[in-house]
């Protein structure tokens, strides 16, 4: 049995559902809205890749390292992004949150903080996790603050970590949270959300 077993989480009009073939020109609207793929500092797939960006993540899965899901608007059906657990250590419980991208017309709205509570929720109380984790590109300021945001502590830099895109070599800047600092974390990330609304 899989540590992360295929589950839809829902919250606030948003549905992370498991990702799958399915999902493919919805993945490929989402991200040319924006043509995310040019930022060089993102996991987001060129409209050609799609397909396999998600062979590659149900692999993943199917590994047990990996769990991707589509985000999508419960009202339209429309897919919105893609967000993921990964590095699933069972043994340890711990999962890391990350591969999360959306189209740029819902980033800075309720979107990504909904999709947070979502999977921190699951990963603390319905997977009793220990630990949660991300990690980013040391040039993706953006996303550093919104993990900061998040209640996340910055545990330091990998320097020479990871291969980007276009072939440079990245740090990766890690941050965690741990399962005694979730409920304020959630208690702030409820009062961002409704102020959102």
């Amino acid at each position: 049995m899989a540590f992360v077993e295929p589950v839809t989480l829902r919250a606030n009009g948003i549905a992370l559902v498991p990702l799958s073939l399915d999902h493919e020109a919805g993945l490929r609207a989402a991200a040319a809205d924006g043509e995310l793929w040019k930022l060089r500092i993102t996991s987001v797939p060129e409209p050609e890749q799609t397909r396999g960006y998600i062979e590659s993540a149900l692999q993943m899965r199917a590994e047990g390292h990996r769990f991707a899901f589509a985000v999508t608007d419960e009202t339209s059906g429309d897919v919105l992004g893609s967000t993921s657990f990964h590095d699933i250590l069972p043994a340890v419980k711990r999962v890391e949150i990350g591969w999360t991208w959306y189209a740029r017309r819902v980033q800075r709205t309720h979107v990504n903080t909904t999709c947070k509570l979502l999977m921190m929720g699951h990963a603390f109380d319905t997977l009793g996790c220990h630990v949660v984790g991300w990690r980013t590109d040391n040039f993706n300021f953006t996303s550093q603050r919104a993990i900061e945001r998040l209640g996340a502590k910055k545990d330091g830099v990998i320097r020479g970590h990871a291969l980007r895109r276009d072939g440079t070599i990245r740090d990766t800047v890690m941050y965690s949270m741990r399962s005694g600092e979730w409920p304020e974390a959630k208690a702030q990330l409820l009062y961002l959300r409704d102020k959102h609304a």
